[in-house]
């Protein structure tokens, strides 16, 4: 089968295609087709083996993918690895079914992204009506849902940030109330400034460095903050307890394989976006769709912060 495999750890200039053997089956499994598979930020954490989990030599990057079964049925599901080739070994128990009314790319952006943003504002943050939340990253797989999610259950008002004009324009277009640049200098003062002078509610964070480091400080008493990234691979200054307790602040980390063990909590979420997709009540923003000759190219474009939305494979293009 045509796949990408690394041998080595590094950047987008070893995703190379070559051909492979189909993948071997463990009890329970089938080797089904990838029709399309998810190209996510977390997987150029995978290629470098700088994400929380480790990795393993030889690799097939991509944990998100939608494969049809023998019935035809087109199934989503996370494998862990093995998503960026032609066939993946899969227990299609624990695959979702998707429904006629989501298409592939839309089904792509509610799982990582979409049971992401579900869980950052009920399960994390608790997002109350009325609260303001900041939206990191607002162009984003996560970002663009969180937005619309935030706003439909009640949110009073959405900041969402992003470092150009046409995200910036494309998150307003989504909702969010402000759009903020997210290169400012003094980004403390720009997000209390697009809250009326006050203090915000909740953040969703994925930048690290000074981007969390200042959103904390922005935060108003019993503000909570969710981190569940860190894409400018620059640390934020440890936190204080101390610090936290002065203001009765929270952060709280979220990663989604602690939900993805626990069914019940994806299921939740996934049927709530499957529903609302399909009666176009929330639009998740698909991007290009990239061949296995391209998808080094989609990593430069997750890296540089040129990407919009949900980028997707397409390993028979």
């Amino acid at each position: 089968m045509r796949a990408i495999q690394i041998t080595e750890f590094g950047g987008p200039e070893l995703l190379v295609p070559t051909d492979l053997p189909d993948p071997e089956v463990r009890d329970g499994q089938e080797v089904l087709d990838v029709v399309a598979a998810g190209i996510n930020y977390a997987d150029t954490h995978q290629i470098e083996d700088s994400y929380l989990s480790s990795q393993q030599l030889p690799l097939i990057p991509g944990g998100e993918v939608v494969v049809r079964d023998s019935g035809g049925r087109r199934l989503l599901g996370l494998v862990g690895a093995g998503g960026y080739a032609r066939r993946v070994a899969v227990d299609p128990s624990r695959l979702v079914p998707i429904p006629d009314g989501v298409s592939d790319g839309q089904a792509l952006a509610s799982l990582v992204q979409g049971v992401t943003a579900w869980h950052l504002l009920r399960t994390s943050v608790h997002l109350q009506p009325g609260e303001t939340v900041v939206v990191h990253a607002g162009a984003g797989g996560v970002g663009t849902l969180a937005i619309q999610l935030a706003k439909r259950w009640g949110a009073g008002r959405v900041i969402a940030t992003a470092s150009s004009e046409d995200k910036r324009a494309l998150t307003l277009e989504l909702g969010a109330d402000v759009a903020l640049d997210s290169r400012a200098p003094d980004l403390k003062a720009a997000l209390r400034d697009a809250n009326g002078g006050r203090g915000v509610d909740a953040v969703l964070e994925m930048t690290g460095g000074p981007v969390f480091d200042q959103s904390l400080d922005a935060l108003a008493p019993l503000g909570r903050l969710a981190v569940f990234g860190m894409a400018g691979r620059v640390p934020p200054t440890p936190v204080d307890p101390a610090r936290l307790m002065a203001r009765s602040t929270a952060v709280i980390g979220f990663w989604l394989v602690h939900v993805a063990a626990h069914p019940e909590m994806m299921s939740a979420a996934l049927t709530d976006l499957f529903t609302l997709i399909a009666a176009d009540e929330l639009r998740p923003i698909v991007g290009p769709t990239y061949s296995l000759d391209s998808v080094a190219d989609a990593h430069r474009a997750l890296l540089d912060r040129s990407s919009v939305g949900k980028l997707v494979l397409d390993p028979w293009a």
